[in-house]
């Protein structure tokens, strides 16, 4: 596969206005990528190899998007309609001689049209979705925001590209999503979800506030 990129620009930090479109390369797997959250990857598909060597030399990301029918390796029968934009960070050679990356999420896209490449690569035409609007955390939800605060650094160097916003709702309501361990198709329902303090009732309702 060539190294040269596509005639349709992949997607870049500076043209992801809401309600606009472009064309990215899909990586259906088995999480849910949320805005901000960290994915680390480790790739082993020539055609996955590829794309990465494109995305790292044009500085654009690729789309990431839930598994419904299929799996990781080989062909995926059925994807969520909706995803994230997956940009790396870092990279780096694992102990098997495979490529690592680790990759921060970024805008959500709703997908209109897919197809394949000849090498098996998944393209789609997408719509960039608006952000979740910024908002404070709520009293009735700092709890889960001290929740938080103490958990992450447990979770050891998988956050350490994660810059903490524990007063976004938004921001707390995605970090708590990730990392409880529910469902898939609930963590879609709450990457889909635009309303931040919603999410937080959502998942109040889930952890059990701490007694003094």
């Amino acid at each position: 596969m060539s190294d040269t990129p596509p005639a349709t620009a992949l997607a870049t930090a500076n043209a992801l206005a809401p309600g606009s479109t472009a064309e990215i390369p899909l990586f259906p797997l088995n999480t849910v990528l949320f805005p901000g959250g960290p994915l680390p990857l480790r790739i082993f598909e020539t055609r996955y190899t590829d794309m990465v060597r494109r995305c790292m030399r044009s500085q654009s990301g690729f789309g990431v998007v839930l598994i419904r029918e299929g799996s990781e390796a080989g062909d995926v029968a059925r994807t969520a309609d909706s995803g994230t934009l997956a940009r790396i960070v870092d990279f780096n050679q694992l102990s098997d001689g495979l490529l690592g990356i680790t990759c921060i999420g970024g805008e959500r896209f709703a997908v209109q049209r897919r197809r394949r490449t000849p090498d098996g690569l998944n393209m789609a035409d997408v719509r960039w979705l608006a952000p979740a609007p910024l908002q404070a955390v709520a009293p009735q939800h700092t709890h889960l925001a001290d929740i938080l605060r103490k958990l992450l650094p447990q979770l050891g160097d998988v956050y350490q590209f994660v810059k903490p916003q524990l007063d976004n709702a938004d921001w707390v309501g995605c970090r708590l999503a990730e990392i409880l361990p529910v469902g898939l198709e609930d963590k879609q329902a709450w990457a889909d979800l635009l309303d931040p303090s919603l999410r937080l009732d959502q998942l109040a309702s889930l952890i059990q506030q701490p007694t003094n």
